[in-house]
């Protein structure tokens, strides 16, 4: 049993990398008065910008990047697991990585995840999203440990739209994942309808704690994002909101033995088992034969 106090920052990103910075540094304090030893902020911490010439031309490396520098101070500073939800990178090939990393209480990075799944989609009221067409997707699930006083608890990674996918969350837990995540800057549209939905059933299935800090409102670059930044706990309930979309942080106490306990009473990450679709046989990770 691992039991600690975590936190989502619900942000309203600009253009502006330095605003944003320093928004961050002014919630994350927010976040450890009341008590956090782990804090989330959202996707896109760092920027929200639609333009993509724009984007480019304030892109920064990882190591050059001021959220890093910013995000691994804060930690430090605080002595915290600071997870910033994720950031635009420049890669060497001229493309961009939706990057997540994870900062030890004493500064360092432990870890970093690249959004697998791209946002390509065509909305109602004409509204259209392609962010392939700027990044390049990841191609690694990630878990992390995380240290405290009386234990560890292991953290799986995804970030917004990631979440419609749930054999990324499934693995993780499979994997040992206790507590999985999901920053985002969900859209008006679709949070309205899919957001709390989403959340609520990827921690049911997996037996796991969710953690989705979310960005939410009129941003500087047109878009309009849902807020409600959320954690739910094992057995679905939500434990911790923002109400609505503006700036703010929420808490929730974590304790890894109610994963053991959900899991124990419906066990659901055992009981799977291979099948086939018309001819095409299925494998399912961690399936039961079908002997019995």
């Amino acid at each position: 049993m691992t039991t600690f106090r975590a936190a989502v920052l619900q942000m309203r990103s600009g253009r502006e990398p330095a605003d944003n910075a320093a928004a961050l540094d002014a919630l994350v304090a927010e976040a450890v008065a009341g008590g956090a030893h782990y804090v989330q902020s959202p996707e896109m911490t760092g920027m929200l910008q639609r333009d993509r010439a724009a984007l480019m031309d304030r892109l920064r490396t990882e190591d050059d990047d001021l959220l890093v520098s910013t995000a691994s101070g804060l930690a430090r500073r605080y002595g915290i697991h600071l997870h910033l939800g994720s950031i635009a990178v420049a890669l060497e090939d001229g493309r961009v990585a939706n990057r997540a990393l994870l900062f030890a209480p004493d500064g360092r990075r432990i870890a970093r995840y690249d959004k697998i799944h791209m946002f390509d989609v065509d909305l109602d009221n004409g509204e259209s999203w392609r962010e392939s067409r700027t990044y390049r997707p990841g191609g690694a699930a990630v878990l992390a440990d995380l240290a405290f006083a009386d234990g560890t608890a292991r953290l799986g990674f995804a970030i917004c739209y990631d979440m419609r996918f749930p054999h990324l969350f499934r693995e993780e837990a499979l994997a040992g994942a206790e507590i999985l995540t999901a920053p985002a800057a969900f859209t008006r549209q679709t949070g309205e309808a899919h957001w709390h939905v989403l959340l609520r059933a990827r921690a049911i299935e997996n037996g796991a704690f969710v953690i989705a800090a979310a960005q939410g409102g009129r941003h500087e670059d047109g878009r309009e994002t849902y807020g409600h930044s959320l954690i739910v706990d094992p057995w679905g309930a939500v434990i911790a909101e923002v109400e609505g979309n503006a700036p703010g942080v929420a808490f929730a106490d974590i304790d890894t033995a109610a994963v053991a306990a959900a899991r124990g009473k419906v066990p659901n990450l055992k009981n799977a088992r291979s099948f086939t679709v018309g001819d095409a046989e299925v494998a399912v990770t961690g399936a039961r034969e079908a002997a019995e």
